[in-house]
């Protein structure tokens, strides 16, 4: 397939500006921006699922520009409903540098700041040299900012296709940018922009727009969602990755597989066939564990959350390491443990237990077990040498509730 062709097969596709950027679109060596706002340090997988869409046009022979919005961060694009919380300047400073970073590391791309091309701008210069091109008219039919007329939006958001409008310009005229990329949320922004382009040019420039990622509940994937899975290994561990990636619903396995990795037609065709005729085997689960964690993070991370995976399915505790553990069950209840302690005390100690009766209960059913073993004597002694790596004793109570008792 050509990419444009591609692109739409992989659902990566929803708005275009201009039936000619297909075969632009197909010849290569356009350079175009995908621009993202500091409101985290961190980029997370709806990020990634953007940012992928610009390894496959650079794969193409297009050049990819990642612009971090320092000043359009400040001030914050409309939600739907109201109005973001604004940044400090130590915030907005504190993401820039975590986000560029990030970026450099994990895609590669050249990275610009609008901070650099706006920060010397007046209000006056503002107003003559770009207002002025904006029919009031023209912003409130945009879909954005139509819908928050009834709840009020601040001159500060109603200025913000302006700024982004900006970019789009000063990246076409110093950069020779003639594509924008963005997210379906960003139809109106973009489009502004190649307008301004056009009146202030004459150039004609192009933009597409991707549709958002949504997960089985119909949320996009972001941190105002609450279910941000963070690209920052420290902050979403490979091993958490992993886990919501290889629980994805059976019905989203597939579009997930088109949109975050690079494996074949051919391959996500037969995925599906397994995934349809033998779910159970979670064929296409895997692959897109293994595809997304190994792109982000390496072969090793991928390997780390499949041995944590695997050690905790077989109840194999003793295989993990004293840093996997620490991955495996950072959320789970912790202890500390002074030095040797009866089965029956610690249980009861570290409310594991809600008595000495409910303890020894529990260890006659055989419902205890440390670091997989199962405990059945009443006079267990629990010591440091039984800890691994002298350190830590995983306590399993049932099927699935965990503990953890650090020496």
């Amino acid at each position: 397939m050509k990419l444009y062709d591609e692109l739409v097969w992989r659902g990566l596709i929803k708005d275009i500006t201009s039936p000619e950027l297909k075969e632009k679109l197909n010849n290569g060596g356009m350079s175009f921006y995908i621009g993202t706002d500091p409101t985290a340090d961190s980029m997370h997988i709806g990020h990634y699922s953007s940012f992928l869409i610009s390894k496959r046009l650079a794969k193409a022979g297009h050049h990819p520009y990642l612009l971090i919005g320092g000043a359009t961060g400040r001030i914050g694009d409309p939600r739907p409903t109201a109005e973001r919380e604004m940044k400090t300047e130590e915030e907005v400073l504190h993401n820039v540098e975590g986000l560029t970073k990030q970026a450099k590391e994990i895609f590669g791309f050249d990275v610009v700041n609008n901070n650099d091309w706006t920060k010397d701008i007046n209000i006056v210069e503002f107003l003559r040299d770009y207002g002025k091109y904006f029919s009031v008219n023209y912003m409130l039919d945009k879909d954005i900012i139509r819908r928050r007329l009834e709840t009020g939006i601040t001159f500060a958001e109603f200025s913000y296709m302006l700024l982004q409008s900006m970019d789009f310009l000063w990246l076409h005229e110093n950069k020779g940018v003639d594509l924008q990329v963005a997210g379906s949320d960003q139809w109106g922004n973009i489009t502004a922009g190649v307008d301004l382009i056009r009146k202030k040019t004459g150039d004609e420039v192009y933009a597409f727009t991707m549709p958002l990622v949504l997960d089985k509940y119909g949320n996009k994937f972001g941190k105002s969602e609450g279910n941000a899975l963070w690209l920052d290994k420290d902050k979403t561990s490979s091993y958490e990755l992993y886990q919501y990636l290889i629980n994805s619903d059976d019905s989203k396995v597939i579009e997930y597989l088109k949109i975050f990795t690079f494996l074949s037609k051919e391959e996500i065709e037969r995925l599906e066939k397994s995934n349809n005729e033998h779910p159970e085997l979670r064929e296409a689960h895997q692959a897109l564990a293994r595809e997304v964690i190994t792109d982000l993070h390496g072969k090793e991370e991928y390997e780390k959350a499949l041995n944590i995976s695997k050690s905790l399915f077989s109840g194999d505790i003793k295989k993990l390491t004293l840093e996997e553990i620490k991955v495996a069950f950072k959320d789970v209840p912790s202890f500390r443990l002074e030095g040797e302690i009866n089965i029956v005390d610690m249980l009861v100690n570290n409310k594991i237990a809600s008595s000495k009766r409910e303890a020894r209960e529990f260890i006659n059913a055989g419902s205890i077990t440390i670091n997989g073993d199962r405990i059945t004597d009443l006079d267990r002694v629990i010591t440091k040498e039984m800890a691994i790596e002298g350190s830590a004793i995983v306590v399993r109570r049932g099927k699935k509730k965990y503990f953890v008792g650090m020496f």
